[in-house]
C-alpha cells in the first residue's frame, strides 16, 4: 500500500487531528496566572530574606471564572445595603492603593514597618490582605491597626507569619492552593 492512497491519507489526517487536540489540551492545561480583575497588588518592603513571594491576585481562567458569580455578589452588596457611596466595592481600590501608599510614609517612624518585614498588600473589595514575613519583635497589631485607618478600608487580613521557613498560610506560585483565610 503506498503512502497516497486514500486509506493512508486518513490515517494521516485523524492523527494529526488527534495530536492537535492534544497539543490544544496541553496549552489549556498551562493556562496562565494573570491579575484578571486588576486588583491593586504590590510590595511595600523587603527587610527579610527567604521570605516566600504571595500568589496575589494571580489566578487562571477557569478560576476567575468560578470567581465571577461571587466577585459580583460580594462587588455590588455594599452599594445596595447603602454602605458605599461608588456601586461596585472593588472601584475604591486603585484610590485606596494610593492612600495607603501616602499612610505607610506617614506611619513608617512609628511602626518601624519598613525595617523589620518583608510584606505585599493586596486590595480587593476595600479589602486590604497584608502577606509575607515580619521579624518575632515586630508590632504587627499596631502596624495592623495603622493600616485600617486608611480612608474606605472595610478590613485588613493579616496572612503574615514570623517563621519564613514554615509554610506559608497563603498561596504562592509554585504552592497556589495553600490554604486562603477569609
Amino acid at each position: 500500500m503506498s503512502p497516497t492512497t486514500p486509506k493512508s491519507r486518513r490515517r494521516v489526517g485523524f492523527t494529526f487531528a488527534l495530536l492537535s487536540l492534544l497539543a490544544w489540551g496541553c496549552a489549556r492545561a498551562e493556562d496562565p496566572r494573570v491579575n484578571r480583575g486588576g486588583d491593586p497588588f504590590f510590595q511595600i518592603s523587603h527587610a527579610l530574606g527567604r521570605c516566600p513571594a504571595p500568589l496575589g491576585p494571580l489566578e487562571t481562567e477557569e478560576e476567575w471564572l468560578a470567581q465571577s458569580h461571587y466577585r459580583i455578589e460580594r462587588g455590588n452588596s455594599c452599594w445596595w445595603e447603602g454602605r458605599c457611596r461608588l456601586p461596585n466595592s472593588y472601584l475604591y481600590d486603585k484610590e485606596i492603593a494610593d492612600s495607603v501608599k501616602r499612610r505607610l510614609s506617614f506611619i513608617a517612624p512609628s511602626t518601624h514597618w519598613k525595617e523589620g518585614t518583608t510584606l505585599w498588600l493586596t486590595l480587593q473589595r476595600r479589602f486590604i490582605v497584608v502577606q509575607g514575613c515580619v521579624t518575632p519583635g515586630f508590632d504587627k497589631q499596631a502596624f495592623l491597626a495603622e493600616l485600617a485607618k486608611t480612608a474606605d478600608v472595610e478590613r485588613v487580613i493579616d496572612e503574615t507569619t514570623s517563621d519564613p521557613k514554615a509554610p506559608p498560610a497563603y498561596g504562592t506560585l509554585a504552592n497556589p492552593t495553600a490554604p486562603v483565610n477569609e
